[in-house]
């Protein structure tokens, strides 16, 4: 018996999301060697092997430019879940791509700023402008529950968000390429609230090219208590608590 979905959304929505995750399982499968998910790590070990004189990070956002990859259903599912439990409303997405996974970030911090009367906003960041757009076709079709909720930044996350973050960050979600995590992390830090949430996807098939992120956050003089959550290819959550 399947369990029914936690996400509160009107009908639309939720065949939309149905949809765009079966698309990316597809995809998926046809592109990756390792059941059938796509690890940046991976990918760019076989980039590497390839040796053909391009910089690293350039290859990999060419090569994933028209790959549709969204966090795993039951990730985004619990990510919502999560948001509705804290009654967070300040949520930074680092890693957009086509924008499914925030849809669930939006769905989400439109109940709970309904829900507590607070104001906030899910911060999303792409690099590229044709990832971007196509995203913001889907929150359309999301319509306003969505689409209002969002604030896209397009470029360079290492650059959009040094400035106009919220003064309190409820949560932060990493599914970008390995060496940015965490460089986005000493970005925001500074703003995150005791008790804030950071998720970083695919930690344990990852974990090699997570080294720097995981060995700061599982570091206790940097003020994070963290475990591996039991999903495909692992799911870190890490609970900001600041020495007072």
């Amino acid at each position: 018996m399947s369990t029914p979905s936690p996400v509160d959304a009107p009908e639309h929505i939720l065949q939309l999301l149905s949809k765009l995750h079966r698309i990316s399982l597809e995809q998926e499968a046809a592109i990756s060697k390792k059941n059938g998910k796509v690890i940046s790590t991976d990918v760019q070990d076989e980039l590497n092997n390839k040796n053909d004189g391009s910089e690293p990070r350039s290859a990999f956002d060419q090569l994933m430019l028209d790959k549709f990859i969204a966090l795993d259903e039951d990730k985004c599912q619990f990510m919502y879940q999560l948001i509705t439990a804290m009654g967070a409303t300040n949520v930074i997405e680092a890693g957009t791509s086509f924008g499914v996974s925030t849809i669930y970030l939006a769905l989400a911090v439109s109940r709970t700023k309904a829900a507590t009367g607070k104001s906030g906003v899910v911060i999303a960041t792409e690099k590229e402008a044709q990832k971007a757009e196509v995203a913001r076709k889907y929150w359309a079709e999301c319509g306003d529950m969505v689409s209002r909720e969002i604030d896209l930044r397009e470029g360079d996350l290492l650059e959009t968000l040094k400035t106009g973050l919220p003064q309190q960050v409820d949560l932060l979600l990493l599914d970008i390429w390995c060496p940015l995590a965490l460089p986005t992390v000493k970005i925001v830090q500074p703003h995150l609230r005791p008790g804030a949430v950071i998720l970083a996807d695919n930690t344990i098939s990852g974990a090699e090219g997570y080294a720097d992120l995981l060995a700061y956050l599982r570091n206790p003089e940097n003020g994070f208590r963290n475990t591996t959550l039991p999903f495909t290819n692992g799911f870190e959550m890490s609970v900001y608590q600041p020495a007072k």
